[in-house]
Formats: C-alpha cells, structure tokens, sequence
C-alpha cells in the first residue's frame, strides 16, 4: 500500500493557501499475494474485486457442505476442507486488514476532499462525536430513539384521553341514576304527604293512644343526641356500616376460621401424639402464628377507629387458641367415644331381642309340631 502527498490550493472564502492531502495508493485496493489468490481460487471467489466478509462467508458454507466428512455428501474429502478453511481464514483476515487501515486513514485524514471540520457540528442537530460516519450512524439512533418516545408519549395521552371519556360518561351515568332515585323518592314522600294530610283531616288519628304526648324515642339512652340518632337511623335503613363494624366483622370471622383449622387438625391427628404427629401439630401451630399475627394487625387498627373504650378488642393468643383447640379435640374425642357405646347398646340390644324373638317362635313351633 503506497501513499503519496498531494499539493492543491484552495481558492475558497478563506484565501489562497496550499491544503496538503493524502490519497491512498491502487484505488484503496491492497496489493494481493500468491498466497492470497490461490485462497481466493479455493473459495471461487473474484480476485479483482474487494470481498467482504459475509459473501466469504456464503462462500465459505457452500463448500463446506459439499467437503466437510461429515456432510455425506459423495464429494466429502477431509483434505480439501481442510484448504477450504485455511483459505477462508486468509481471506477473512485480509479483509479485516483492509477495513480497518480504511478506517485509520479515513481518521487520521480529516481533509479528504470532505467539508471542514467546523462545519460538520452544523448537522445532525449538534449530535454524537467522532467521524462523519460515527456521527452519522448515532443521529440516526438518535431520531429512532426520540420517535419511540414519541409514539410512546402519543399513546399515553390517548390512553388517558380515552379513560377520562370513559369515566365522564360512568358518572354522568350515576348522576342520572341518582336524580332518577331522588325523583321517585320524592315523588312518594309527596304521595305519603298528602294521604296523611287527608287522613288527618278526616280525623283518623284523634283515636291513638299517644296523642298530644311527646315521642319515647331515647327510652335506652336518654342522653344521646336526637341528630345524631337520627342520622344514625338514616344511614341503617339505607344500608350503611360503619368502619369499624365491618373490621369487627372480618377479624371474627378470621378468627373463627383459624379456630377450626387448629381443631380440625388437631383432631385427624389423634389423641395419642407420636413424634410425627407431634411435629405436623407444631407446623399447624407456626401457622396459625403467622394468621395471628396479621390478625393482631388488624385488631390494632380497628382499636383505633372504635366508637368506645368497651368495644375495644384484645390480642389473640397462640398458645391460648392451641390449649382451646386441644380440649375441644378431647371433648369431641369424648363425645364420638360415648356415641359409639350408645350405638353399640343400642344394636347389643336389637340382637337380644332377635335372638329372643327366633327362640320364642322356635318353642312356638316345636309345641305346635309336639301337640300336633
């Protein structure tokens, strides 16, 4: 590969001054030994042209598959594989050569015949750094990059555009079920209105018991607060709960539902504990620890929200809620045990009266058989 150095002026804006190039020798073609077209020859590919290396690639496998001793092929012959592989080893290592003294000229010449250096900061939106072509090459990721983001940032907002939609109309809806409700409702407050009006003014309820006498309504808390009652009255009859009824709700059930998982192993495992069943009651019991740990959870917090001191709830206990279990598998233990005796009296029982029976009609049948 020869190099020469190449006087021009430059009769740009800039003024007349000598720019000195470098231009590369044979068109950028590097100078082919023996060696190298022999190996060219072997992969049949064209010695005046420069190759890269996924069409000696493609070549490389086409031999391969005709060559290799393992391909079953007629034509396989270890030998000629062997030259195959060596020669696309040399042509795929001349190519690499070429590329990368293209590259250290195409660095280390930044003159060639291209636009001035300054000016390239011009492009690509002032993006990436080093050559034109690695410049080039980081814009284009550049833009993908920013269109995704685009695209993204589309979608989302006609996500959101369409999920306001979606929930403007869901309360239009509900405010025109409301309005419906509050019509109806009303409309029979006014019926019930005017029948009680016309009822009283026929004198139908000059007969009651309570007439003219104030209304008992706190007879059991004579203290308590007539609004408050009254909204209180109106949130139940309309089927409200408060917090706290409900959390008071789920952490019985809860713990109803421990208490018989406890009982119900305790009592498939048997009266007598051996050591495996010993260590299947302790696995039961870390269990059901863990259940009353975040049931305790629960109990702290409805503790907080609870209307008054008196209904306030405690801990539950593992070891008390595993010795309650135990003695409720005793007593159910007990109770089968006594049910079993009864039920075995019962058919001892219906065997002697059998047995009674038969012996009876065998006497009744033997007089019979003897007198006749």
């Amino acid at each position: 590969m020869s190099l020469h150095l190449l006087a021009s002026f430059n009769s740009s804006r800039h003024g007349s001054f000598p720019v000195i190039r470098r231009s590369r020798g044979l068109s950028g073609r590097a100078q082919i030994s023996a060696r190298l077209r022999e190996s060219y020859r072997l992969l049949r590919l064209p010695e005046g042209e420069p190759v890269s290396p996924e069409r000696a690639k493609e070549s490389y496998l086409r031999l391969a598959k005709l060559y290799h001793p393992d391909s079953g092929a007629p034509t396989a012959d270890a030998a000629a594989f062997a030259r195959v592989e060596e020669a696309y080893r040399s042509v795929l290592a001349q190519s690499r050569d070429v590329a990368r003294d293209e590259d250290r000229d195409r660095d280390e010449d930044p003159f060639s015949g291209e636009a001035p250096q300054h000016r390239h900061y011009l492009t690509y939106e002032g993006v990436g750094s080093g050559t034109p072509g690695q410049r080039e090459r980081q814009y284009r990721h550049f833009r993908a990059d920013r269109a995704a983001e685009r695209v993204l940032d589309y979608r989302q907002k006609e996500h959101e555009r369409e999920a306001a939609t979606a929930e403007g109309a869901l309360a239009e809806r509900d405010v025109r079920r409301r309005s419906r409700a509050a019509k109806i409702t009303q409309a029979v407050e006014r019926l019930v209105e005017d029948l009680i009006q016309e009822s009283m003014a026929r004198g139908d309820f000059r007969n009651l018991s309570g007439a003219g006498k104030p209304l008992d309504k706190f007879r059991d808390d004579p203290y308590a607060d007539p609004t408050a009652h009254n909204l209180n009255r109106i949130l139940a009859d309309n089927g409200y709960q408060p917090p706290w009824v409900l959390a008071q709700r789920e952490i019985r059930e809860t713990a109803a539902g421990v208490r018989a998982g406890l009982l119900d192993g305790r009592v498939r495992l048997g009266r007598a504990l051996g050591p495996p069943e010993r260590l299947r009651w302790a696995e039961l019991r870390a269990h059901a620890g863990e259940e009353l740990a975040e049931l305790n959870k629960k109990v702290d917090g409805y503790n907080l929200i609870a209307p008054m001191l008196k209904m306030q709830m405690v801990h539950y206990d593992l070891a008390r809620e595993a010795r309650r279990a135990e003695e409720a598998a005793e007593r159910r233990a007990l109770e089968r045990r006594r049910a079993r005796k009864e039920e075995m009296k019962k058919i001892n029982a219906a065997e002697v009266a059998s047995k009674s029976v038969q012996a009876e009609r065998g006497l009744a049948s033997w007089l019979k058989s003897w007198l006749g």
